[in-house]
């Protein structure tokens, strides 16, 4: 068999170990491209440190040190992270428990979660632009029997709202009821302001 008459097949090329230089780099390219916590930041350079492997020649890489420089030179914030990934899970119509997950998972310490973690007002909101969104309650376009509202409550829970706050949306009628319910406490917040 001849060199031309065997398959194309394309073997993995080995690359080059990581230095101190390419792996700052790394984390430069990351952060200038990704909106990130110091947490994720410091998966991804362990991530890639694990699958390059580390050129001998040099001293073992201290991550959590080349992370804190990040932060310090206000590459990365926490803070901004966790106030801006809380905003716009919210405007997706997540609930709290769910947003202080996605806060835990991109490795936000407590006390960052618990500042970003939404108040009362802002969690109604958020179920109020779910159930209109996915058509619950009393947004759905007919009258849903018992089966689908279990569904529907379910659904909701899975998004990170108490269960207090979907079962109400969800055996609520009338769309006009839930937007005051929704806007209750804004018009509080209103009057105190």
């Amino acid at each position: 068999m001849r060199d031309s008459e065997q398959p194309n097949v394309r073997q993995a090329r080995r690359r080059k170990p990581l230095g101190s230089a390419q792996l700052r780099e790394l984390a430069m390219n990351y952060v200038a491209r990704f909106a990130t916590s110091s947490g994720k930041l410091e998966a991804y350079l362990v991530r890639k440190l694990r699958e390059r492997g580390w050129d001998d020649d040099e001293a073992q890489p201290d991550i959590p040190a080349l992370v804190a420089d990040f932060a310090s030179r206000g590459y990365i914030d926490d803070e901004a992270y966790a106030r801006a990934r809380s905003e716009g899970l919210l405007a997706r119509g997540y609930g709290a428990r769910r947003v202080g997950e996605a806060l835990r998972q991109a490795g936000i310490g407590e006390t960052l979660r618990d500042a970003a973690a939404p108040d009362e007002a802002a969690a109604r909101r958020a179920a109020f632009r779910l159930a209109q969104k996915r058509r619950f309650g009393p947004f759905a376009v007919e009258e849903p029997d018992q089966a689908r509202r279990e569904k529907q409550l379910a659904a909701m829970l899975r998004a990170g709202h108490s269960f207090a706050h979907a079962r109400l949306l969800v055996d609520l009628t009338s769309p006009d009821s839930a937007r005051e319910w929704a806007e209750e406490l804004d018009d509080d917040d209103d009057a105190t302001a």
